[in-house]
């Protein structure tokens, strides 16, 4: 990156250029390792062993980009019973206290009768996330706080019914709302199964227009229209306890996955490619995010 600088020298004006560090870009190859050591890990439900793995591995993770993490821990009422759950918040300060949230969850499904690693519904969000901490960590300068949330609970202990699924969404909104943040929570970007190799993702018709907008348009320009569609769906995930709050909230997620909540999502059935699209799209879009917000 080339930048001008003037400075004025005894009265007289002179222009030179200097060359300017370029801020950090999306590694999907660090992306893939995340992934990779978390489906290593194997199964990880809400209250396994495996996902108090995962968690001590992006608590570490963290820590190697100089993020200090901290866990949200509480008993949740499941339909299988009390299963103790953690969400992990990393906190990027910025110029403004209040924030953008970036969110995935870490957790997968259980089922007794295969072993479910999760590739993709679990591990590539949570992956992509780790890698844009590095990169948004890089950043000089941030108009707003970013809190990067690794929700547990998202998926249900049976079928997805009732109150039966996003307990890390619900619960964190829960506590923003009994302190007295949620009107600092400016905007919701939530990540979720974006690894399939056959990248779709498509408009979310739950989510914030606006937020959806500058999403596909950054997409479109970079090149990525193959695999931010225009055809739309509705998905009910961990967004829409921040929308029922009021937070402008996004799902960028690819449910048109043939492994989906089978024993076949595994590594063969993703790619860093697709960690690379989605990294790069968010990477592009948060400062116009930013920029929409500073306006408001």
């Amino acid at each position: 990156m080339i930048r001008l600088i003037q400075l004025a020298i005894s009265g007289v004006l002179l222009s030179l250029t200097v060359s300017a560090q370029a801020p950090a870009a999306f590694d999907s190859s660090r992306a893939w390792e995340h992934l990779r050591q978390q489906v290593a890990i194997g199964p990880r439900p809400s209250g396994s062993p495996g996902i108090v793995k995962n968690r001590v591995y992006i608590t570490k993770t963290l820590a190697a980009v100089g993020l200090k993490t901290v866990e949200q821990a509480w008993t949740a009422t499941t339909p299988i019973g009390p299963i103790k759950m953690v969400n992990l918040i990393a906190t990027i300060p910025g110029q403004r206290a209040e924030r953008i949230v970036l969110a995935s969850h870490f957790d997968t499904k259980l089922f007794r009768e295969f072993r479910f690693v999760g590739a993709s519904d679990g591990a590539s969000s949570t992956a992509a996330l780790l890698e844009l901490a590095r990169v948004i960590k890089a950043r000089p300068q941030l108009p707003f706080t970013i809190e990067l949330l690794f929700l547990d609970g998202e998926e249900a202990t049976g079928a997805w019914q009732g109150t039966d699924n996003t307990y890390g969404s619900r619960h964190y909104v829960e506590v923003a709302r009994t302190a007295g943040t949620l009107k600092s929570l400016r905007a919701m970007i939530l990540l979720d199964m974006i690894g399939d190799r056959q990248l779709n993702i498509r408009r979310e018709t739950n989510s914030t227009p606006w937020l959806t907008d500058i999403v596909w348009s950054v997409a479109r320009r970079l090149g990525h229209q193959a695999h931010f569609i225009t055809e739309s769906m509705a998905v009910e995930d961990d967004h829409l306890p921040f929308l029922k709050a009021g937070v402008p909230s996004l799902d960028i997620i690819d449910l048109d996955y043939p492994a989906w909540h089978t024993a076949q999502d595994t590594l063969d059935a993703v790619s860093a490619r697709s960690l690379q699209v989605v990294g790069e799209v968010v990477v592009v879009a948060l400062p116009e995010i930013e920029a929409r917000l500073l306006k408001n």
